[in-house]
C-alpha cells in the first residue's frame, strides 16, 4: 500500500524566502535566527530549513521556532523529493525561512552548483536573501552584488542584507550604491553582536542544549533584526515564492502493512544529528519512534523493536557514557539477542570497545565491534560520499547504493578480521577518485561513518522496517512457544 504522510494533492506557494551569504561565516545563521524569532513574536507559523548536510544550524532553527527544521539537500536528494519534502512540511506553515549553506553558489566537489543554496532556491522556487559582508568597503559593495546577481540570473535574488557596517553613515552609503547599481533593495544591516557569540568546536557550532543563555541571546538577535532589517520588504518578497506542483512529483513509499514497530532513537546531548525526514520516514512506514537517552537512562525503552544511534559528541561525554554501565550492558544484551540496530558515526564509535580522548584518557563503551575509537587534531573526513554494500544488510542486499555525507575528526581502527560492508567513495566528473571501506555488522547490528539520507534511497528505510517486523515475529514466535 501507499502510505504518505500530509499528502499534497494540488499545486502549494506559501511565502518562501533563502538567506544565503556570499561566504561561509557572513552571518547567515545570525540573520536566519533573527528573522524567525522575529516572525514568531508577530505570530506567524514559521517553518526552518537548512540547506546542505548540516546537523547544528537546524537545532538552533527548531529551539527558537518550535517547529523541527529540515535539511533541503539537491545532492543527496532527487530534484522531486526536494520539492515534495519542502511542500509537506510547509502545509501547515505560514512561511518557509530557508538558511543556506557555505557561499551562495558553493556545491558539490568545489566546482558545481549541484547541492549549493542557488540549486535548492530555483528547485523550490524561492526568492534569495543575500548577506554581504561591508567591511572596508563603499562601491565596490555594488560590484560584489552585481557579480552574484549576474553569475546565474534563474537565481532570484531580490534582497541584500550587509553584515560588518561601521556606523549608520556606512550603511546608507552601502545601500545607496548597491541600489543606484544593481537595482535590487537592501533591507538593512546586522549590527556586530560580540555578547551573543556563539561557541564553537571541531564539528562546527556547539548544539544549542548546550547553550543556558541561548533565549536571552535570541530576544537580543531578534530585537535588533527588527531595528536594523524592513521586515515588511522581507514578507513581501518572500510572496514572489513560486508554486510547486507537488501532486505530479509525490514519492509513493510502498510498504506492507505490519503491526505497529516501535524504534528506540538515541537522542541527548551525546547523539543528536538525525535528518528529521529519515526519523519521519520510518514513521511513514508503520514505526512508531521512541527516544531515549544512552547518557542518563538506564535501560531501553520497553518492547523495542530497532534501535537508531546516529552522530554526535559521544567523545565529549564519553566519560558519563562509560559511567552508565546499566544502559551499555543492555544494548550489548539486546543487539546480541538479535535487535536490528543501525548506527551512524558517534553511534559507531558508542559501539566499539573505547573511545580515546586526547593521549591518557580512554573511556570503555558498549563493547560490540571490536576495535577502538580516538579522537584526532585534523579532519579524517568530509564531504559528500556514495555508499556501496558489499554484503547484505539489515538496510539493504549486497550491491545496493545510497548517497551519505562524511564529517568527522575521530577514527575507528576495527579487529581486522572484521570485514568492512561499505564501500564508501567520492566521485569528480562521474568517475571515482577517491574510495575507502567501512561499515561493520555482527548479530543484526550495522554501523559506519556515513550519515545516509534515507530518501535518496528509501529501500534502506523500509529494510530496516522490515527486518524490524521480522525480529518482532521471531520475538512473538518465542513467546509463544
Amino acid at each position: 500500500m501507499q502510505i504518505l504522510s500530509k499528502t499534497v494533492s494540488t499545486p502549494l506557494i506559501r511565502p518562501s524566502i533563502v538567506i544565503a551569504g556570499t561566504n561561509s561565516g557572513c552571518g547567515k545563521t545570525t540573520l536566519s535566527i533573527g528573522i524567525m524569532a522575529a516572525l514568531v513574536e508577530r505570530g506567524l507559523k514559521v517553518q526552518p530549513f537548512k540547506v546542505g548536510p548540516d546537523f547544528i544550524d537546524p537545532m538552533f532553527h527548531t529551539f527558537v521556532t518550535g517547529r523541527n527544521s529540515l535539511n533541503l539537500d539537491s545532492w543527496m536528494l532527487q530534484e522531486k523529493t526536494v520539492q515534495y519534502l519542502f511542500a509537506k512540511h510547509l502545509i501547515d506553515a505560514d512561511i518557509a525561512i530557508i538558511e543556506g549553506v557555505m557561499g551562495l553558489y558553493d556545491g558539490y566537489g568545489g566546482i558545481s552548483l549541484e547541492g549549493s543554496t542557488a540549486d535548492v532556491s530555483k528547485i523550490i522556487g524561492a526568492p534569495v536573501i543575500l548577506v554581504i559582508s561591508g567591511e572596508a568597503m563603499s562601491l565596490s559593495a555594488a560590484a560584489l552584488v552585481k557579480g552574484f546577481v549576474e553569475f546565474d540570473k534563474n537565481v532570484n535574488v531580490q534582497g541584500i542584507v550587509i553584515n560588518n557596517v561601521s556606523s549608520p553613515g556606512h550603511y546608507k552609503l552601502l545601500k545607496e550604491v548597491i541600489e543606484e547599481n544593481t537595482g535590487v533593495a537592501v533591507l538593512g544591516y546586522i549590527r556586530t553582536m560580540g555578547e551573543v557569540t556563539i561557541s564553537s568546536r571541531h564539528l562546527g557550532l556547539v548544539t544549542s542544549a548546550e547553550i543556558h543563555d541561548l533565549k536571552v541571546k535570541v530576544g537580543m538577535i531578534s530585537r535588533q533584526i527588527k531595528t536594523t532589517v524592513d521586515l515588511d520588504l522581507l514578507l513581501k518578497l518572500a510572496g514572489k515564492a513560486k508554486k510547486i506542483d507537488v501532486f505530479n512529483n509525490n514519492p509513493k513509499i510502498e510498504t506492507a502493512a505490519v503491526e505497529k514497530l516501535k524504534i528506540a532513537v538515541a537522542k541527548d546531548k551525546a547523539f543528536c544529528f538525525y535528518y528529521q525526514d529519515n526519523l519521519e520516514l520510518l514513521e511513514m512506514l508503520g514505526a512508531e519512534v521512541v527516544f531515549f537517552s544512552p547518557v542518563s537512562d538506564d535501560r531501553l525503552p520497553e518492547n523495542v523493536d530497532g534501535l537508531y544511534i546516529g552522530g554526535g559528541y559521544p567523545e565529549i561525554w564519553a566519560e558519563e557514557l562509560q559511567n552508565n554501565l546499566a544502559m551499555r550492558m543492555d544494548i550489548k544484551s539486546h543487539v546480541e539477542q538479535g535487535l536490528p540496530t543501525y548506527a551512524e558515526c558517534g553511534g559507531l564509535m558508542y559501539l566499539t570497545d573505547s573511545i580515546r580522548v586526547g593521549e591518557d584518557r580512554e573511556f570503555a563503551m558498549v563493547g560490540l565491534i571490536p576495535g577502538k575509537s580516538s579522537m584526532s587534531s585534523s579532519l579524517k573526513r568530509f564531504g559528500y560520499v556514495y555508499v556501496k554494500l558489499m554484503d547484505d544488510t539489515i538496510l539493504a542486499k549486497k550491491g545496493s547504493k545510497i548517497r551519505a555525507h562524511e564529517f568527522h575528526y575521530s577514527e575507528t581502527v576495527v579487529d581486522k578480521r572484521f570485514k568492512p560492508c561499505f564501500e564508501v567513495s567520492k566521485r569528480r566528473d562521474g568517475l571515482i577518485n577517491q574510495s575507502w571501506y567501512c561499515g561493520y555488522q555482527i548479530y543484526h547490528l550495522l554501523a559506519g561513518y556515513a550519515h545516509i539520507h534515507f530518501w535518496s534511497n528509501p529501500e534502506f528505510a523500509r529494510n530496516f522496517v522490515k527486518s524490524c517486523a521480522e525480529y518482532r515475529a521471531r520475538k512473538n514466535e518465542q513467546e509463544t512457544l
